[in-house]
């Protein structure tokens, strides 16, 4: 029955075209007469939904384990569940196949960009290898699907002049102490927060990097004195150089969070550390009132690293000085123009 639904559709569709069908069914039927053809079922069963979160769960604590942040690991939960969720399968049963037509979804309809979709192929790649080396699974889906080709834009860091302008631009110390931090130390917005006050030493910082690896950071001369005057305006027992803030309002005033300084008031202050998207808001207040553009703190890292490497600082010691474990990771920081590369050029090649 499938299969002279099949041919007759076939045949109608070479007709439609013009083509000459006189026979043309009968020698369909010859060439298919060993094939057998059947509907598809198309209904979805559910899957194994307790099973897929057991897997993840165990996952997420195999990478807690490793030393993985807990924002990381926060990560990891939001992206896997809604992936494996959109998938409709039990992990146990997801071929590449279902991966490569679940992106090719999400880039088509849902439309997400090339970057947003290598980083979901990212997050899969990472959970399936680990159910095959635990041998949860035999092979792993993602092992033969290639990362998705994107265009490669390269990101600018800030000018000299930007930097004067956000400077400038800085209305409270504790801005002030932002800007000169990240454009001292080249660290993450998420090392700025967990800065501590008592592992200032001098001209120097212990920071909390990425796998909870710690590592060294250096203050300029600005950036040390931007922190003492930010941190002489502070009267409270709050361990982090930049606090977690609470709202007050009293005699009809503001007090707390929402007041420009309000990092003066002690009872403004919270326990804990800021969190990176009220850091990053300011940075892009900052850069609004400077009328600088895309200005966030990420931007910063790529202008330390790219004003370091002017300067003369082997790209060994960039690398170091930004955390990273091997250098093709750092030369993507770089902003460097092609009148540099011609003048380093003719300096150091014979």
């Amino acid at each position: 029955m499938e299969k002279d639904r099949l041919i007759n559709d076939i045949v109608a569709e070479a007709k439609a075209r013009g083509a000459d069908t006189d026979g043309f069914a009968e020698k369909l039927y010859i060439i298919m007469k060993d094939i057998n053809i059947e509907q598809m079922e198309t209904h979805l069963a559910l899957p194994n939904r307790a099973l897929n979160h057991e897997f993840i769960n165990r996952f997420l604590a195999a990478k807690l384990v490793k030393g993985c942040t807990e924002r990381t690991i926060s990560q990891y939960r939001i992206e896997l569940s809604k992936i494996i969720t959109k998938l409709r399968k039990s992990v146990l049963e997801i071929t590449s196949d279902d991966i490569r037509l679940y992106l090719a979804v999400r880039m088509t309809q849902d439309g997400i960009s090339k970057v947003t979709a290598n980083n979901e192929l990212r997050y899969m790649r990472s959970f399936f290898a680990w159910l095959n080396d635990e041998e949860l699974i035999a092979k792993n889906p993602t092992a033969k699907i290639d990362a998705i080709k994107q265009e490669k834009r390269k990101k600018k860091a800030f000018t000299g002049m930007e930097c004067e302008k956000l400077r400038s631009a800085c209305v409270t110390s504790m801005e002030t102490a932002i800007i000169e931090v990240l454009l001292s130390t080249g660290c993450r917005v998420s090392e700025l927060c967990g800065m501590q006050i008592d592992e200032i030493k001098d001209s120097k910082i212990v920071v909390k990097g990425k796998g909870n690896k710690y590592r060294t950071v250096y203050l300029t001369a600005k950036a040390q004195l931007a922190l003492a005057k930010y941190l002489n305006d502070r009267n409270d027992m709050n361990p982090y150089i930049f606090p977690k803030s609470v709202s007050i309002v009293k005699g009809g005033g503001q007090r707390g969070r929402g007041c420009r300084e309000w990092y003066k008031n002690p009872e403004a202050i919270a326990d804990g550390k800021r969190n990176t998207s009220s850091v990053e808001a300011t940075v892009r207040k900052i850069g609004k009132r400077a009328g600088v553009e895309n200005a966030h703190p990420h931007k910063f890292r790529r202008t330390s690293a790219t004003f370091a490497l002017r300067r003369g600082m082997p790209i060994e010691m960039v690398s170091k000085m930004l955390g990273h474990e091997n250098l093709a990771t750092t030369q993507i920081y770089l902003d460097l123009t092609e009148e540099e590369l011609e003048a380093a050029h003719k300096k150091y090649v014979i």
